[in-house]
């Protein structure tokens, strides 16, 4: 097995386990952001778009901070 990376635009990530005969491999992360798109996405269009950088840590830094535990 070979590395096996997203097809998506702008996607570096590699070791992808779901695979389309059209649309070639996506990762974990892509797959799950055309979930939440919908039903209706256009898979075509998806897969051209730039994948956005994921901002998830600095905004859990940011709102813990703002939002502590008590």
């Amino acid at each position: 097995m070979g590395v096996l990376p997203c097809s998506r635009e702008g996607c570096e990530n590699i070791m992808c386990d779901r695979h389309s005969y059209v649309h070639g491999y996506i990762c974990w992360e892509c797959f799950s952001e055309l979930v939440a798109l919908g039903p209706e996405t256009f898979i075509p269009d998806f897969m051209q778009s730039v994948k956005k950088e994921d901002r998830t840590q600095d905004a859990f830094a940011r709102f813990d901070a703002e939002f502590p535990i008590r």
